[in-house]
């Protein structure tokens, strides 16, 4: 296959979403697997929508993803300027070319004529409202006239009224749509800036994009822009239209208005909050990779295993629900198969940003106990924080062991703290089998000494291995904590 070019070409209005987020990914996978180029570039032409930031928010999910641009405004590229803006003239051109050639025309209707005619359509019940054709019917040479006097104008690509116009997606096959419910679209906006009909496609064109990877959204306008193409007697790229999102319940289509909703459960669908919280990029990667590509929806598999796997022939059309379930399964997966080192380098942060003065060290020891528990990183402070806290606050009823009361419980605090005080050292060797010979020599079970040994060392009934926390912890902080919750215990035990 020759090298493919792909584009990702966001509207930078709003937030970077899973659905831009799964384009990018596949666009990115067909560049490297044929040796081509992934490019990004930002349609602005919607100047009254920009959101100030989106443009950063679009490059650092990219970024954060690993699959970053190999052409864009910020890497630059012989085929730039990359942002549409700055590429009004060509556009411009453009569209003049094809008013010249007989396939576009300035139309002068004002937005009142254009309601007015809306309003007269729909009191008829046609089947399909769309322009009326008023300016279409004028004489080239007098619409030129009025253009050169200064009156204001749009341009409308002319459509084929008679007839129908195939359209070919690979994942789809052959798209027939009868030309008589087609419009004549705006290409080129009064204020010289185009609509994205007319600019996508010249891009496309002069950027050398071989295939057009976009959502199903686009198919309603898709004959529009085939016809664009063939008026320029251009060729026309690979059409891919993905599958769409649909909401977790499987009823609907998934949008970025729909946040609010999945928010409440601790989820989201913009890529910048994942690492918030605690996705890794490689779960995340996973995860959508499998939404909309035939291959088995357990696959794990990194970006390389990607990249070498992937083919637009085993993509598929099928709408596919967003499973957050799944998406935790990926997750928790890749940070089993991160090294020590990086794992332990990302759960840093949220270490440091509740406050917990963190210790390499210590850290690169707690990290391979506390790993298989983790599913998001931000699990690490559920499993761990008690290891950089100089005390706990244990909840007195958990220290109570099932079976006993708080008496019979303290008294097997003061077990566990003169056995941890006659110790030669805290190394979990040492310290499991004097404890494990005293719950024998006790006639207690494990449960319930290791239960109020571990409720009163890490301040929870849920923690790693308890003798390896309690060496990392050390000996002089577990004996502060036993001691702690032997006055909670003995308080307990003479209460009313």
């Amino acid at each position: 296959m020759k090298p493919a070019r792909t584009r990702m070409a966001p509207s930078p209005t709003g937030r970077f979403h899973l659905g831009s987020a799964r384009t990018a990914l596949f666009d990115f996978l067909l560049a490297r697997k044929t040796g081509g180029q992934f490019i990004l570039r930002l349609e602005d032409t919607d100047q009254k929508r920009f959101v100030e930031g989106s443009e950063e928010e679009i490059m650092r999910s990219l970024d954060w993803l690993g699959i970053t641009p190999d052409e864009s405004p910020i890497h630059g590229g012989r085929f730039g300027p990359y942002r549409q803006t700055e590429r009004r003239e060509l556009y411009q051109s453009h569209a003049k070319a094809l008013v010249e050639k007989g396939h576009a025309y300035p139309c002068f209707c004002t937005p009142e004529r254009l309601e007015q005619s809306r309003k007269d359509q729909e009191a008829r019940k046609v089947d399909r409202v769309r322009y009326d054709g008023l300016c279409r019917a004028l004489d080239p040479s007098d619409a030129a006239k009025r253009v050169a006097s200064g009156e204001k104008y749009v341009i409308r690509f002319k459509m084929p009224h008679e007839g129908s116009t195939t359209a070919h997606d690979h994942l789809r096959g052959d798209i027939v749509t009868e030309n008589k419910y087609l419009d004549d679209n705006v290409i080129l906006k009064s204020d010289g800036l185009p609509t994205y009909h007319l600019a996508a496609m010249v891009d496309d064109h002069e950027m050398e994009i071989t295939h057009v990877m976009r959502g199903s959204e686009w198919l309603s306008t898709f004959p529009l822009h085939v016809n664009i193409v063939r008026a320029f007697g251009w060729e026309e790229p690979v059409w891919i239209h993905l599958s769409l999102f649909l909401k977790p319940s499987g009823k609907g289509k998934m949008s970025k208005r729909d946040n609010a909703d999945v928010m409440k459960d601790g989820r989201t669908v913009f890529v910048d909050d994942m690492k918030d919280l605690g996705y890794t990029s490689e779960g995340v990667l996973n995860w959508i990779a499998l939404m909309g590509w035939g291959v088995a929806e357990d696959d794990v598999m990194s970006l390389d295993d990607m990249i070498q796997r992937f083919s637009i022939d085993t993509l598929t059309p099928s709408p596919a629900a967003i499973n957050f379930q799944r998406l935790d399964h990926f997750n928790g997966t890749h940070i089993r198969l991160l090294t020590t080192e990086d794992l332990s380098a990302r759960i840093k942060p949220y270490f440091v940003a509740a406050g917990l003065p963190v210790e390499d060290e210590a850290l690169l020891k707690i990290t391979p106990l506390i790993r298989e528990r983790l599913v998001t990183l931000d699990d690490c402070l559920t499993f761990a924080s008690f290891f950089f806290k100089d005390a706990v606050s244990p909840t007195p009823d958990d220290l109570i062991a099932k079976g006993l009361d708080a008496k019979q419980s303290a008294e097997i605090a003061r077990k566990c703290f003169e056995i941890v005080s006659a110790l030669p050292d805290l190394s979990h060797q040492t310290a499991e089998p004097p404890m494990r010979a005293y719950v024998e020599s006790a006639g207690l079970n494990a449960n319930q000494v290791f239960g109020i040994l571990r409720v009163a060392v890490t301040g929870q009934k849920v923690s790693p291995p308890l003798f390896e926390s309690m060496e990392i912890i050390g000996r002089e902080k577990v004996l502060a904590r036993l001691q702690d919750a032997i006055t909670i215990l003995e308080n307990l035990s003479v209460s009313p």
